[in-house]
């Protein structure tokens, strides 16, 4: 038991002494470039606009270490003072021990525990995004996103987990409990844009006119059948753009936010929605969905094993029972974030090799012209004040795409 408790401290502590010490290599390196524009960048952006991206990524990296901080403590705390083991048995004391009452005490704690991060969501809505101009939501539209997300939530999380537990009965469980994943992974990429995003957005078709035919007829001569293209309100929250497509099959939509309508030309549009197009003609969703499962199968796989032991929970506090095991999936879930830390700069090389291989494809569907994409990412990052000297260390454990220059140097190269 001493073990357990030791090993989550030396996981906790240096986790925490990993996230300070990258974010302090950011800081530095920002500071360091902070007093003019540098050399590669002067001809895309004027003194003004670097110095506010220069300010935004100074107060990000500032407020990100008080938030780490934050958050370690507050597990610490969770995990020690024994809050946990007081939210599970007053949890099942309620709502007993079945599938079921596992299964909604599951849902209420993860919500109970999620409620402390919440001042500093608002603090980064309404102070920081405020100040430099990004936030667009009101604090109703904030709370009315909270209180539908954790409807939703409900709807989908309870029953699944509930699934899951009673999957653990059969024989080499944790396999099915992956298939059974898997397949939710797949139905969820094909509802989540026609029935989920409504909830929250406003999707609306692109009107008929040159910018619709011009990104049509990409759509058609790349091979990306799609029976219409969606403008959504991303301004109705947040002054940051972005594109995507989601979906499956005949579910499949083209995204874009208003913003990036707003502040982008049709051939810079149409660049990047070329990109977004690469993505999928290059397989990396089906890519990362295998990853994803496979990861999925090792984690189930370890819990597995814990779910066999009571050394692990009892370390914890809790009482040991074979037929009670969401004590285990709470802890494992806080246990696994400690490691998968150390694995994100491996998943980031495989986003990014993707992210690489999308601008490629950009290239070639404009024709082998990479200026309208280059043009693009220079407005992005200058609407998005985006850090354009991050750390490389930090960048590594934290950037799924390539850096401004790295896709602008990769690009002219192809």
């Amino acid at each position: 038991m001493n073990f357990v408790l030791t090993l989550f401290t030396i996981l906790l502590l240096f986790k925490l002494m990993a996230d300070l010490g990258l974010d302090w290599l950011n800081l530095s390196e920002v500071n360091k470039n902070a007093h003019k524009v540098p050399e590669a960048f002067k001809h895309f952006v004027d003194s003004e606009t670097y110095s506010k991206s220069v300010d935004y990524s100074r107060t990000n990296m500032k407020f990100s270490m008080w938030s780490t901080i934050y958050d370690t403590a507050l597990l610490a705390v969770i995990i020690f003072s024994g809050l946990l083991v007081f939210l599970w048995n007053y949890a099942q004391g309620i709502l007993g021990t079945g599938i079921w009452g596992q299964a909604i005490s599951l849902f209420a704690i993860t919500i109970i525990l999620s409620i402390p991060s919440f001042p500093f969501e608002l603090y980064n809505t309404f102070k920081i995004e405020a100040k430099f101009g990004f936030n667009k939501s009101s604090l109703g539209l904030w709370i009315t996103d909270k209180v539908k997300g954790i409807v939703l939530s409900a709807v989908i999380a309870i029953p699944l987990f509930a699934l899951i537990l009673w999957i653990v009965k059969l024989p080499l469980w944790w396999l099915w409990a992956t298939v059974v994943l898997a397949v939710f992974q797949v139905v969820m990429m094909v509802l989540y844009p026609v029935f989920i995003m409504p909830l929250f957005n406003k999707f609306t078709e692109l009107e008929d006119g040159d910018l619709k035919d011009r990104l049509m007829s990409l759509a058609d001569r790349t091979g990306f059948k799609a029976k219409s293209i969606y403008i959504m309100d991303g301004s109705k929250r947040s002054g940051h753009s972005n594109a995507f497509f989601s979906g499956l099959g005949k579910m499949r939509r083209i995204v874009l936010f208003d913003t990036l309508v707003e502040k982008h030309t049709e051939e810079e549009l149409e660049a990047i929605l070329a990109h977004e197009i690469g993505h999928y003609k290059l397989g990396h969703i089906p890519k990362m969905l295998l990853v994803n499962i496979l990861m999925t199968a090792i984690g189930f796989y370890i819990l597995g094993l814990l779910v066999e032991s009571a050394t692990f929970v009892e370390a914890f506090g809790f009482a040991y029972s074979p037929e009670v095991l969401t004590p285990t999936f709470i802890l494992f879930t806080l246990f696994s974030g400690l490691i998968t830390f150390w694995m994100s700069p491996f998943s980031n090389i495989f986003s990014r090799r993707h992210e690489y291989q999308a601008d490629a494809f950009s290239k070639k569907a404009m024709q082998g012209d990479a200026r309208p994409l280059i043009e693009a990412l220079h407005k992005l990052h200058n609407s998005n004040l985006s850090n354009l000297t991050p750390h490389k260390l930090f960048s590594a454990f934290h950037y799924s795409h390539p850096t401004l220059m790295e896709r602008e140097t990769a690009l002219k190269s192809i």
